[in-house]
């Protein structure tokens, strides 16, 4: 039988969040319900409710950062089993038997993919996402959490995690790049120091490259080396893009604001890759030469596969990496929204849905 829990929903652009009850399926055989204990807030999220990409289907639960516990599985359900540590990111389902399901890459279904909210489900319903109590999942879709990362820190990791693994390990983070001296680290920029940005500065000095953090000021610069960056730049630093012309093999770009993409290439060098994760409601222009000259590489990277996000995480468990959160309740979700805006949290909020069991269900009228 479907079954009702608390969840937090939102009937508009404009208004609050709400507690509010809605309604999860049936299990089907191969489903999986988890009892959900962090759900972290992502500025997809952000984007997504508050119409910045586009017309979303109101009312709507998002989250799609989902840490918990299994608590049912049906019947064909070979994968987990009741009492499992469990995540789930941002899709939920899809064909499973085009090319691309083919070979690990869900995300990108030639039938389309169903995200974790706000898609229409092989039901007909649109899906409601993680700020909730409870979620149902189909098994092939719900991640392993290793026993060493907690569940507020493994959140995030199932979309900021792998949205910055994902090009650092496709364009090889790790490698060591020739010189006429022998070998040498590869040099990553990440430009951005955000929710993001923590994670690729972390993934990628782990991996074994050199890390610089790339940012408008360098207040955050012992942050930055903590995460294991071993240096910070402030990009408004007088003649900054002719000082670090042509420094960088790899920049993991996380910013979801329009920039000058142009002078941020310019600081690649021959062949060098800039891999996009940030993606701003604005059109960004972008000038041919400015990729032919060098041979550059402009790239996109949308999340990644099961297979490699359960990869993310086992390597985040190995070497100790966590997403640097702050827990909230319920109620303070729509304050904690105008915060990671302004850029005043530091690295990713994180709803403890503990808090869910206290609080009142708003009626609607």
């Amino acid at each position: 039988m479907p079954f009702t829990v608390k969840a937090l929903q939102k009937t508009g652009p404009d208004q609050p969040f709400r507690v509010t009850e809605i309604e999860r399926r049936d299990p089907r055989p191969n489903d999986v319900v988890i009892s959900i204990k962090a759900a972290g807030i992502c500025h997809s999220d952000i984007h997504t409710i508050r119409n910045e990409w586009g017309e979303a289907p109101f009312p709507l639960c998002v989250g799609h950062e989902i840490a918990g516990v299994v608590e049912a599985v049906g019947d064909s359900v070979t994968r987990h089993q009741v009492g499992d540590r469990v995540g789930v990111g941002c899709l939920v389902d899809s064909c499973g038997e085009c090319e691309q399901c083919a070979i690990d890459q869900e995300q990108s279904c030639l039938n389309g993919s169903v995200g974790t909210y706000g898609a229409k489900d092989v039901d007909g319903t649109i899906t409601q996402g993680g700020y909730s109590q409870k979620v149902v999942v189909d098994e092939r879709f719900v991640l392993s959490i290793p026993d060493s990362l907690g569940f507020d820190e493994a959140a995030p990791l199932l979309c900021a995690g792998i949205t910055t693994y994902s090009p650092l390990a496709r364009w090889g983070a790790g490698e060591q790049v020739a010189t006429e001296d022998g070998e040498r680290a590869k040099r990553v920029a990440v430009l951005g120091l955000g929710g993001l940005g923590h994670m690729g500065v972390q993934i990628a000095a782990k991996m074994g490259a050199e890390v610089t953090v790339l940012s408008r000021s360098l207040k955050k610069e012992q942050l930055a080396i903590d995460l294991g960056a071993t240096r910070m730049l402030a990009t408004t630093e007088d003649d900054f893009f002719r000082k670090h012309r042509g420094e960088f093999d790899l920049i993991l770009n996380t910013i979801s604001a329009d920039i000058p993409v142009d002078k941020y290439l310019s600081l690649l060098t021959p062949r060098g890759v800039m891999a996009v994760v940030g993606l701003p409601p604005e059109k960004q222009k972008v000038g041919f030469g400015a990729l032919i000259g060098g041979s550059k590489v402009l790239a996109g990277s949308n999340i990644g596969g099961i297979k490699e996000t359960q990869e993310m995480l086992d390597f985040c468990a190995e070497h100790d990496i966590a997403a640097h959160i702050e827990t909230i309740g319920v109620t303070e979700v729509d304050a904690t929204y105008d915060k990671v805006v302004a850029g005043e949290v530091y690295f990713r909020a994180v709803i403890d849905t503990a808090t869910f069991e206290d609080a009142e269900v708003e009626q609607t009228a």
